[in-house]
């Protein structure tokens, strides 16, 4: 198994999650978070940004299901302007669930 984690744009959200969705990936956690990459923010007239908001969203996939995340990911929150995010990819050893079992 994989855990796909991604950062993009918050104006994007949907449209990712939407494209996930289509994909047939449902399972998924997102949260609000605060950052900055290479760019280090942005200056808007005098107002420097230090931090930009992002999105957070982490999956957990196959790893035969990963190239096909990562893609949908990437056209879904491209807008081919510095800032749209990143992706992680990493390996999970294990995942249980905390229901008892049935």
């Amino acid at each position: 198994m994989k855990m796909v984690q991604a950062m993009v744009r918050p104006e994007k959200e949907g449209e990712v999650i939407a494209g996930l969705e289509k994909a047939g990936f449902i399972s998924l956690t997102r949260q609000a978070v605060f950052g900055r990459g290479r760019q280090r923010g942005i200056q808007v007239g005098p107002v420097r940004y230090e931090e930009l908001p992002k999105v957070w969203l982490m999956l957990v996939v196959e790893e035969g299901e990963v190239d096909r995340v990562v893609d949908t990911i990437k056209i879904s929150a491209r807008t081919g302007n510095p800032g749209d995010g990143k992706i992680f990819v990493s390996t999970l050893a294990e995942a249980r669930s905390i229901h008892p079992p049935i």
